[in-house]
């Protein structure tokens, strides 16, 4: 028995490699945390992804038939029966444009928003940061966009090669810009989500109809030279808008889209990361008791 030691003796942490302390705020999000565990994040990415269409028939033509069949459904319904506006641009292409650009934003936003209810049990069971879960979901959809990016490109060289009246620019450049807006958008709000969703389940069942709803009030399915000026400032207010006019107007040369419009959608994509990060931190430390 050792006579020096004292039970009120502080505890020499030295000798541990990882010391767990409680959170102590609101703001106390530890991204250095997030940078160590950068193997765990490898591993959920490769987890998700490969265990997406294992198993299946089809495998990986899923990630091709999934924009493909949307934009055949949407070209007969608004192109052919509705007769919506395309901007002179071809409805296929016009379609599947929005619909790869908006696929990523969704997934992004859906799979986060189940992050607390869905790995419960591992959460109870072994230390990480709780962040890791909803960072490796935007990556792993940003692999599953790169591919149906590649579609998106396929089918605008097909249309360019016809003379389709399309015109790819230097605007192109501006794609990462767009990624990092609706990745910081879709994890925002899927932090949020899965945050109330603890307390509020009914969350989680309308979480699937409100992105619906989203969709139809983010000129997915139509452009916005359709709607009348005085208007358009009201559907800027959601920040896909711009983040899809830009990004038709980059590659198809069709768009209405200005510097403010974009510059006031990154700012409300910061604000909402900022706020479903901030409360995604904050019930990381309650949620087993209310979950």
């Amino acid at each position: 028995m050792n006579d020096t030691a004292t039970p009120d003796a502080p505890e020499d942490l030295s000798q541990w490699s990882k010391v767990i302390t409680p959170q102590r705020g609101w703001l106390d999000v530890r991204w250095r945390d997030l940078w160590q565990y950068r193997d765990l994040i490898y591993m959920f990415v490769r987890r998700d992804f490969v265990g997406t269409y294992k198993q299946t028939v089809l495998g990986p033509l899923w990630f091709f038939l999934q924009p493909l069949f949307t934009t055949i459904v949407f070209t007969i319904v608004f192109g052919r029966i509705a007769k919506i506006s395309t901007d002179s641009v071809p409805p296929p292409l016009f379609y599947l444009s929005g619909v790869v650009m908006w696929q990523y934003f969704a997934d992004c936003l859906q799979k986060t928003s189940t992050t607390f209810t869905a790995n419960a049990d591992i959460f109870g069971k072994v230390y990480f940061p709780r962040l890791v879960l909803p960072i490796s979901t935007v990556i792993t959809n940003l692999i599953t966009f790169a591919i149906q990016f590649s579609l998106f490109l396929g089918v605008l060289v097909f249309f360019k090669l016809q003379g389709a009246p399309v015109f790819p620019n230097f605007r192109m450049a501006i794609l990462p810009l767009l990624l990092v807006m609706m990745a910081a958008l879709g994890l925002g709000v899927g932090c949020l989500v899965s945050a109330l969703t603890t307390r509020y389940r009914d969350l989680s069942v309308a979480v699937g109809f409100g992105v619906q709803l989203w969709m139809y009030g983010s000129t997915v399915v139509y452009p916005l030279s359709e709607i009348a000026p005085e208007w358009r400032w009201l559907l800027v207010l959601n920040p896909m808008v711009p983040i899809i006019e830009a990004f038709r107007f980059a590659f198809l040369g069709s768009g209405v889209v200005e510097i403010w419009q974009l510059a006031m959608g990154a700012g409300v994509c910061v604000l909402v990361l900022l706020g479903g990060i901030i409360t995604f931190n904050h019930v990381e430390k309650t949620f087993s008791d209310t979950i």
